[in-house]
């Protein structure tokens, strides 16, 4: 999935989560059902686009070899 797709997609799925929490209250099930597929949607954006990026002690050893 594109990076800009899945962006799209969290903050849909954000929007949806606000609306459905302030008509049903944080705790009611579609609430926590919306805010795991919110933590599943943030989890892939965080495994394909964050964890990749070299971080900067990798950058500093690579560029003492």
């Amino acid at each position: 999935m594109l990076k800009q797709d899945l962006l799209s997609l969290i903050e849909q799925k954000r929007i949806e989560l606000y609306q459905v929490a302030a008509a049903n209250g944080l705790s009611s099930s579609i609430a926590i059902r919306y805010s795991q597929e919110l933590d599943h949607l943030l989890n892939q954006y965080n495994d394909t686009y964050i964890l990749k990026l070299p971080t900067e002690s990798t950058k500093t050893a690579t560029l003492s070899l």
